[in-house]
């Protein structure tokens, strides 16, 4: 990749609050608190976290919660250059409730929200052509005009020579039904240089739920190099150089919150493999498993901490981190 780009990485897609329950008041009332949100944005917060030069496009609105947004990427030290602000529509709202081993259930405000609305015309074509890699999800093809919006940025990405990156991020509330979402996955796939599914995505993105068949899936429909997470059992990732699939183990940590912990994983991943120049097809076992071992640590860290971009470590927080864990 040419050494000129002004970014390492650029996500575009939904930007949101997440209001994560933190119990109950008193008297009885439940308790959240307000982080910043969206999952394609969160991997930029991990990327800038981690000592990348990332970006952000997408739209908030002109209310109090857009305005924490901003200051939020700000803080991470992503560029907010391609961060609009709708004066009709609110800025995107998610309420996270917490079960058990910190795992969430969402409800979504979105129906008017200001995410949804970034359209082709308002794309920041200096910044979408001036990455090394463009990262998104599927939440920005739920409906227009932002589903015109991400495959004109595609386009302007892949034609500079970015790497493509994708994340479906299911969220089952947001489509008519699972054919909408198999749909619009179908689409990207084949745009995609580097795919991460979780392991409850494998069957709905690729009709396998092993997470061995469903990498040798995408990789058989052009995917360079893709991983699929196991939660605390760590990930599994394969390239077409790797002859097979390599298994990372996760590490250790006592979960508060995985809100963004995948985001976190990904954010890292793309993070070293853009570190390292590997092309996403010829990475080897020993490149994938470096990748993945980094990748599963800042995980870890973020599902230790409470919200996701808080939960984001810089590298001096993330070797505090490790070197804890292994005592």
């Amino acid at each position: 990749m040419a050494e000129s780009k002004r970014f390492d990485l650029v996500s575009i897609g939904e930007i949101l609050i997440d209001f994560t329950d933190r119990g109950l008041a008193p008297d009885g009332t439940r308790l959240f608190s307000q982080n910043p949100g969206g999952a394609v944005a969160n991997v930029a917060a991990a990327a800038a976290r981690l000592g990348m030069r990332a970006a952000f496009v997408g739209k908030v609105g002109a209310d109090m919660h857009g305005e924490f947004l901003r200051a939020a990427r700000d803080r991470a030290g992503v560029c907010t250059e391609g961060l609009l602000t709708d004066r009709e529509y609110f800025t995107t709202l998610a309420f996270v409730q917490l079960g058990e081993n910190a795992e969430r259930s969402f409800s979504f405000a979105r129906s008017h929200g200001a995410d949804t609305r970034l359209a082709p015309e308002e794309l920041p074509a200096d910044i979408l052509t001036g990455t090394r890699a463009l990262h998104f999800g599927t939440l920005a093809m739920t409906g227009e005009p932002e589903r015109s919006a991400q495959l004109r940025a595609i386009e302007l990405a892949r034609s500079a020579g970015a790497l493509l990156a994708f994340d479906p991020n299911s969220r089952a509330s947001l489509w008519a039904d699972e054919a909408d979402f198999r749909r619009e996955c179908a689409r990207l796939l084949p745009e995609s240089d580097l795919v991460k599914l979780s392991d409850e995505e494998t069957e709905l993105v690729t009709g396998e739920s092993s997470p061995e068949r469903a990498i040798a899936a995408l990789l058989d429909a052009g995917v360079g190099a893709a991983a699929v997470t196991l939660g605390s059992r760590g990930a599994v990732v394969g390239s077409r150089a790797s002859g097979g699939c390599v298994y990372c183990e996760g590490v250790r940590c006592r979960p508060v919150d995985t809100t963004g912990a995948g985001d976190a994983f990904w954010g890292a991943f793309l993070t070293r493999f853009l570190e390292s120049g590997t092309a996403p097809a010829a990475a080897d076992r020993a490149a994938l498993a470096d990748f993945t071992a980094f990748a599963n640590s800042v995980g870890a860290y973020c599902a230790a901490h409470f919200g996701a971009i808080s939960g984001m470590p810089t590298r001096a927080e993330l070797e505090a981190f490790m070197a804890g864990s292994r005592e």
